[in-house]
């Protein structure tokens, strides 16, 4: 297993070892033990999976609020998306910062999303199948976003933003300026 460093201070990329011969492949996704050996020490207690049936699907900027704030642990394991962090936490070396991650069925990688982060991906291809560990459970209480057109944070989607396709939620979160943050840096 490799973890990469990301620019946004402490966001992961994780490769698992690929086996493939002529049937397909076979990979741990996830081995407690190996994760903690490498470093990844957050006890998920929560898998979940969504599915978007054509390219253009943009889910987020989404994110819990303390004290039910998650990290999660996300992979495609069907299809092609393009993943983006921003950070969101206040005094941060990163703070306001994003960055995108191509996730997909053919690169095998997962990303480790840190509490304080808001998270949102895009599907590049259809029937996108993306899977990932979190926690802590969903509170309804506690959910949160930040809009995914943010200018002041300046995410550049792969794709027009008439071609999106997102639910009425995700079009109405505030700015991450308008925001009462609760996120502080080495508080969460």
């Amino acid at each position: 297993m490799r973890v990469i460093e990301t620019k946004l201070k402490d966001v992961k990329i994780i490769e698992t070892a690929v086996f493939g011969d002529h049937r397909g492949f076979f990979t741990e996704s996830y081995a407690k033990e190996t994760f903690f050996k490498a470093g990844v020490t957050h006890e998920f207690i929560q898998d979940n999976h969504s599915l978007s049936v054509e390219p253009g699907v943009l889910r987020g900027m989404h994110f819990q609020t303390p004290d039910k704030a998650q990290t999660k642990l996300v992979r495609a394991t069907t299809g092609v998306i393009y993943d983006v962090l921003v950070d969101i936490r206040k005094g941060s070396p990163t703070y306001g910062q994003w960055e995108g991650y191509i996730l997909s069925e053919y690169n095998h990688r997962q990303l480790l999303v840190p509490k304080g982060f808001a998270h949102g991906f895009v599907t590049l291809t259809p029937n996108c199948n993306v899977q990932y560990k979190v926690d802590e459970l969903y509170s309804k209480e506690h959910d949160g976003g930040i809009a995914f057109d943010d200018s002041e944070v300046g995410i550049i989607w792969p794709m027009p933003m008439d071609k999106l396709v997102l639910s009425d939620k995700d079009t109405k979160h505030p700015t991450l300026a308008e925001l009462d943050n609760p996120f502080i840096y080495g508080e969460i």
